[in-house]
């Protein structure tokens, strides 16, 4: 995929991951509009973006878990550059907890953002994709194969992410229509109020993700990775 003025939209990109991915994105002449959940935070990630790029970015408030929200940022890319090429669903939360503590509000927002939310992003551009032969990117977790304790909640929903990805990609390959779920390890963000310090040194960072996501823009439209799972190479010996 020759890049240059491309479309895309990333959820969840007001930092960590989703900005990485959109200020990658701009730099190889991309256009993209990236959602967060306050107007402060995008305002923020905008402010980060070289003032000679700004022109082809939109930054959008918006609640992944609402269908009306979705369908106004696909109407609004679609309004200020007439398609959409690629759509990475990154937004995520987690909360962590045994079973027993586990609120019944903490299980919903959980599956809310990191499960529905992608099929309402997915839903609400795949028409658009069609016409373009797009690339659908999720953004999971080796959460999404590997359990662990305290883990009720993100696990489901990255294990239901995962599935929901492939399942997709089934769907929707007969329109040359790519989807790839990409499954990190340990990332230096600022994903469960992490602050990234000189410690996270040894972890996967978001350029790196980045990185990742443009080279799959540009794996021959033949070949298609629709499953990458990335871990640090070196972590701390335990």
């Amino acid at each position: 995929m020759n890049l240059k003025d491309k479309t895309a939209i990333i959820t969840g990109a007001s930092k960590g991951i989703g900005l990485a991915i959109a200020q990658e994105m701009l730099s190889k002449g991309m256009k993209v509009l990236i959602t967060g959940r306050s107007q402060n935070s995008i305002h923020n990630a905008l402010e980060q973006i070289p003032s000679e790029l700004r022109s082809n970015i939109i930054g959008k408030t918006a609640d992944v878990y609402s269908m009306t929200d979705m369908r106004a940022c696909s109407q609004i890319i679609v309004d200020k550059w007439g398609k959409i090429d690629v759509v990475v669903a990154n937004a995520g939360i987690g909360h962590f907890a045994s079973i027993e503590d586990l609120t019944e509000e903490q299980w919903n927002e959980t599956i809310n953002t990191n499960l529905t939310g992608v099929f309402n992003t997915v839903k609400t551009t795949v028409e658009e994709l069609k016409k373009t032969k797009g690339y659908i990117i999720t953004i999971a977790s080796l959460a999404g194969t590997n359990f662990f304790a305290k883990g009720s909640a993100y696990n489901a929903s990255k294990f239901g992410l995962v599935g929901f990805t492939q399942a997709i990609m089934l769907d929707l390959r007969s329109y040359g229509i790519k989807c790839t779920t990409i499954m990190p390890g340990s990332v230096s963000t600022y994903f469960n109020n992490h602050t990234p310090s000189e410690a996270d040194a040894w972890k996967i960072q978001p350029e790196d993700i980045a990185q990742v996501v443009t080279d799959l823009l540009n794996i021959p439209q033949r070949s298609l990775p629709s499953k990458i799972e990335i871990r640090p190479t070196q972590p701390p010996s335990k």
